[in-house]
């Protein structure tokens, strides 16, 4: 689907990938159902088409993508969004023993680390290239006006190395704010336009809900992000609210698509369940709306095409 080498060139850091840039630049500016498969001839319209059910009993990642195959995806791409604003420093009292959400240890894995390991394993057998564009926000550089990539020139291979490079910048980022999305996701916009149109899914994962006066902006991408092949799962980790990710999941009119889907991490990792299954049903409850999301795209004309209204966002260099 989609011409590969086109994101490869792009995300690697080539002369074209002018969502990154140097030092000196400034930035630019639960229980659904799913369809049952992608026909090729899509004779009925979005509204007239039949969904069948994803089931919700799993005991294995693999058991889960194998589910997310049959009902229809067919290829994705991930982007990630890391949120380090600076109420991770408290919002991890109950859920993480207080300690920041952002505590790197030698012997386990923080709930970010969690997420990006969970939704990277399920979704991977999707990713031909397996190169994963990767961001920060919410930090002292970027506040609610930007994000600031991973890599200055490159993109993670991988989510191993997504974790890798993750635990590498963590001392260097300072924590900060005002929460906003719409940064991260005019951000994987401007990447899917740059692709030339293919189908990714863009894993924000973050602590707490978007301030009041950042709530406009963030309802606006969001709609914006519908034109376009794209999916938004949103993670949330440590304590909350999540009253407002909720309202962006089911409120938002005057989309394309349903394109936005919020699920609690906390929530379902804190269950009296053996670990792989926490894993499953997190994974399920986190992409279980994709292949419809991924049919809508097709059915709408998104997928492989370029969009007129452009989004242009340009990311800020590492912190480290």
């Amino acid at each position: 689907m989609g011409n590969k080498s086109t994101k490869s060139s792009l995300s690697r850091g080539s002369s074209s990938s002018n969502y990154l840039q140097n030092s000196s630049s400034q930035s630019q500016m639960g229980n659904t159902s799913v369809f049952s498969s992608i026909s090729k001839g899509f004779q009925s319209s979005f509204s007239e088409s039949k969904y069948s059910k994803i089931a919700d009993n799993y005991n294995s990642l693999e058991e889960v993508t194998t589910a997310l195959a049959q009902a229809g995806l067919e290829s994705s791409n991930l982007i990630v969004g890391v949120d380090f604003t600076k109420s991770n420093e408290w919002s991890g009292q109950k859920s993480f023993n207080n300690k920041c959400l952002h505590s790197i240890n030698k012997t386990s894995r923080n709930p970010y680390e969690q997420a990006i390991s969970i939704i990277g394993r399920t979704l991977s057998a999707f990713d031909e290239d397996n190169l994963i564009p990767c961001f920060g926000f919410g930090d002292v550089k970027t506040n609610d006006k930007h994000v600031f990539s991973f890599y200055k020139d490159k993109v993670c291979n991988g989510f191993e190395e997504v974790l890798t490079r993750y635990r590498e910048m963590v001392p260097f980022v300072k924590l900060s704010g005002p929460t906003s999305f719409a940064p991260i996701i005019d951000m994987a916009s401007t990447i899917v336009h740059q692709s030339g149109g293919q189908y990714h899914v863009l894993l924000i994962i973050a602590n707490g809900q978007v301030q009041k006066e950042q709530e406009q902006e963030t309802i606006n991408a969001i709609v914006r992000a519908s034109e376009y092949p794209l999916s938004i799962v949103l993670v949330g980790v440590g304590d909350g609210p999540w009253e407002l990710m909720k309202k962006f999941d089911d409120n938002i009119p005057a989309r394309a698509f349903d394109n936005f889907q919020f699920v609690n991490f906390t929530e379902i990792m804190s269950k009296d369940l053996p670990e792989t299954k926490r894993e499953t049903e997190f994974a399920l409850s986190a992409l279980m709306e994709i292949p419809s999301q991924y049919k809508a795209t097709v059915e709408l004309g998104l997928l492989s095409s370029r969009n007129n209204k452009t989004v242009e966002k340009v990311a800020l260099p590492p912190p480290f």
